[in-house]
């Protein structure tokens, strides 16, 4: 029997999609991309903002079509299961079954009994223990994640994640080890770490936060070139794991901080827990304690009650920090969290107005920086080839994927995908560089 997953939303929901079809592969069923084979369709949904429920929504009934053709059962999984499971089944009678994130382990179970007759609906278990990960890797053989907990203590007034993922749980140490162990083994080159909160990893199972002594134990691990970490909390870095950055030659000297905002008052209405002097001083502590740290950041424009002088020293903030990579979003007001109650909520065409100078900003702040890359040699991880450009592209180790700048470049050399090969920089664009590739004896 045939089975094709639609993963949507973040990192850590593919990771969970790759669980689910590595218990479907030992299960006997097979896995297929195109849907129109499919016996069984999975859509995995996120519903972090209202961007993301709409995409869900769409996917869900754009799936649903199938069903007039071979696929005999549509299950809808992850967030939007979670939160809104009673919706789905009422409103679209398509829906043979809700699987929230808490209970994707059970995939097998729940497809079992939906083929039997039953509208299975699993939900509200998100605080149990996390299980070992055994996964059938969907991104390219090079990369992997590995997801270190999952769930959330932060408790940002904006954020949704603690109801749909629950409190922040860790993964053992040792397990995470063996499990990157097993994917260096298998040819991944670049290990990326990720959790809703990163470095807050260890503190719920040993009292502390055990990230240094993690990444130091990833790092030691033959096989994998770049280890590269997402979501740190400004708050939780502390100086064993600045230097840990500083020291680890695998460990890419990038850190993904959310800031989210840079003025006071703003900061402490949505639950963040650093002032603006705070987050001035830990830019300047990192850039001078970790040579060559490349920082990206997320805000947000237009919180309930933003003035224009509080998003003025927003923009202020990110025109004098000078981000080597920075998202601008426009707050969504969303239902069940403490913002979403606030007084001053603002016009969208305010909010999106104001996302849009932050960006427009930032295009020039990252168009200088990528200006002072040309002539150097960057270090490329090569992830394909553009057959219409006649070029390879991929990325340098201050590049995550998905959401950082394309390095694109020719190579007299055949090259294979996931090599690391040097590149020397030409020509630079806001979000992308040109190059050529240079082998020992052409480097300076």
């Amino acid at each position: 029997m045939n089975i094709g997953i639609v993963s949507l939303g973040c990192a850590k929901n593919l990771v969970d999609t790759e669980v689910m079809l590595g218990i479907l592969g030992q299960e006997g069923y097979q896995i297929v991309s195109n849907p129109e084979e499919a016996d069984v369709l999975l859509v995995n949904t996120c519903a972090f903002i209202d961007s993301a429920k709409e995409e869900s929504i769409r996917t869900i009934l754009e799936m649903a079509a199938y069903k007039e053709e071979r696929c005999r059962l549509l299950i809808v999984c992850g967030c939007m299961a979670e939160r809104y499971h009673d919706e789905i089944l009422s409103e679209l009678p398509e829906v043979d079954a809700v699987v929230g994130t808490g209970d994707y382990i059970k995939i097998a179970e729940v497809i079992k009994k939906a083929f039997e007759g039953e509208k299975v609906v699993l939900y509200g278990h998100m605080n149990d223990p996390l299980p070992e990960e055994n996964r059938m890797l969907s991104t390219p053989g090079y990369m992997a994640y590995l997801k270190i907990a999952d769930g959330c203590d932060n408790c940002c007034t904006y954020c949704i994640i603690p109801k749909l993922r629950g409190h922040y749980r860790s993964r053992p140490i040792e397990e995470l080890v063996s499990e990157a162990e097993k994917l260096a083994d298998g040819g991944v080159r670049e290990l990326i770490v990720i959790a809703q909160d990163t470095s807050r990893y260890g503190i719920d199972l040993y009292g502390k936060s055990r990230l240094p002594e993690l990444l130091k134990r990833l790092c030691a691990i033959s096989g994998l070139h770049w280890v590269r970490v997402l979501y740190l909390y400004p708050e939780a870095i502390t100086d064993e794991l600045i230097e840990v950055f500083a020291k680890e030659e695998k460990l890419v000297r990038y850190m993904d901080i959310p800031f989210q905002h840079a003025h006071d008052a703003v900061l402490k209405r949505m639950g963040r827990h650093l002032t603006n002097e705070q987050l001035v001083t830990l830019i300047d502590k990192l850039r001078s304690q970790i040579p060559g740290i490349v920082l990206r950041t997320t805000v947000i424009a237009g919180f309930p009650g933003e003035t224009e002088e509080q998003f003025e020293t927003l923009l202020s903030f990110v025109e004098s920090a000078r981000f080597d990579r920075l998202g601008a979003f426009a707050y969504s007001q969303e239902e069940g969290t403490p913002a979403a109650r606030l007084d001053g909520q603002l016009p969208e065409e305010v909010k999106k107005e104001r996302a849009e100078r932050i960006l427009a900003v930032q295009s020039a702040i990252s168009l200088a920086l990528q200006e002072e890359k040309t002539g150097t040699v960057l270090e490329v991880l090569v992830e394909g080839y553009d057959e219409d450009e006649l070029m390879y592209f991929g990325r340098s180790a201050g590049d995550a994927p998905e959401v950082d700048n394309t390095i694109y470049f020719a190579s007299e050399e055949e090259l294979e995908i996931g090599d690391f090969v040097p590149v020397r920089i030409l020509q630079a664009a806001s979000y992308e560089l040109i190059g050529q590739a240079v082998f020992e004896e052409e480097e300076e």
